[in-house]
């Protein structure tokens, strides 16, 4: 049997610790990793000023996967980080796709968000910065092959679960540009997969849903900002961030995706042990399905089912013993 080849970063805070606990139940789980760290996250930047270098870069396309912790520390001003490292690792690598599935006893569904175009890419400028006269422009970039290549995969996710649906969130009636582009693609694309239902939903409307009626959603397909405000609210109706894990995809494999936990780094509890790692664990099992270890990736999501509470190692060593059965 041989080892996927994984690229490690621990970041900042708690990510070191809930990181370290996926790799014990991937070890349990009885797969093998050929894993090679990279220190890379707010304190690296503030010792010798790193983010992502190129040639850093260029290391971690050579790899099958990349497992994240979180990054990112008060000392660090906001943006430096999240631009320099996880939107340079999206851009750079394809990560097209950002996959967050949310389950829970009343529903479980998947939100497909696109996760290289939208306000993201930073088009935009400031005019008169600083006067009253200000002007800050943020522009929103769709392309047609960039929304295609997303609804796509969302179609074809769709097509394999068991209620075949698919839901477009927008919101077509203001942002009639790229609404429409998302509206045309959307319907074309579903001309190639009959068998799925369809359904259409301002994002205003669908935050409701989240909230009073979510087992009505089966597969979401949206764009970068609506699916990343969605999928912060999707984790605080399943469950809470504890269990929210993420898939950064690049489907078409021209290098390797990136799989990490939602919740961020948490300096005020780390070192503690007291990390809730079983978002980091799941994100853990969406890599191991990504990398064809599905029978893995089922036995990890199905210890994580059953509640435990306790310490990180505690949660990590008792999800671990489940899956090792």
């Amino acid at each position: 049997m041989s080892a996927h080849r994984v690229a490690v970063i621990g970041g900042d805070g708690i990510g070191p610790e809930v990181i370290a606990e996926a790799l014990k139940v991937i070890a349990a789980a009885g797969v093998l990793l050929d894993t090679t760290t990279y220190e890379l996250g707010g304190q690296r930047y503030l010792r010798d000023g790193e983010i992502l270098s190129d040639e850093t870069l260029d290391e971690l396309r050579r790899f099958d996967a990349i497992l994240l912790g979180a990054v990112g520390t008060p000392a660090v001003p906001p943006g430096v980080i999240e631009r320099g490292l996880l939107l340079k690792m999206r851009f750079e690598l394809d990560l097209y796709v950002n996959q967050r599935p949310f389950s829970a006893p009343s529903h479980d569904f998947v939100v497909i968000r696109e996760n290289t175009e939208g306000p993201y890419v930073g088009e935009g400028g400031v005019l008169r910065k600083g006067t009253p006269f200000e002007v800050a422009t943020q522009g929103s970039v769709n392309t047609r092959a960039g929304v295609e290549r997303c609804v796509r995969y969302a179609f074809e996710l769709a097509s394999t679960r068991a209620r075949r649906h698919l839901t477009l969130v927008h919101k077509t009636n203001v942002l009639t540009f790229a609404g429409d582009l998302w509206q045309r693609t959307f319907d074309e694309v579903h001309a190639e997969f009959p068998a799925v239902e369809t359904a259409y939903h301002h994002v205003d409307a669908a935050t409701i849903y989240f909230v009073q009626d979510p087992q009505r959603y089966d597969v979401i397909v949206t764009d970068n900002l609506f699916g990343d405000i969605l999928t912060d609210l999707g984790g605080a109706v399943s469950g809470g961030v504890g269990m929210a894990s993420s898939a950064n995809l690049n489907p078409s494999r021209t290098g390797p995706s990136m799989f990490e936990p939602v919740h961020g780094s948490a300096p005020d509890i780390a070192g503690q042990g007291v990390a809730d790692p079983r978002a980091a664990i799941l994100s853990a099992a969406l890599m191991l399905e990504f990398l064809g270890e599905q029978d893995a990736a089922a036995r990890i999501r199905k210890a994580c089912d059953e509640p435990v509470s306790g310490s990180t190692t505690f949660v990590g060593d008792a999800i671990a013993t489940r899956v090792g059965e």
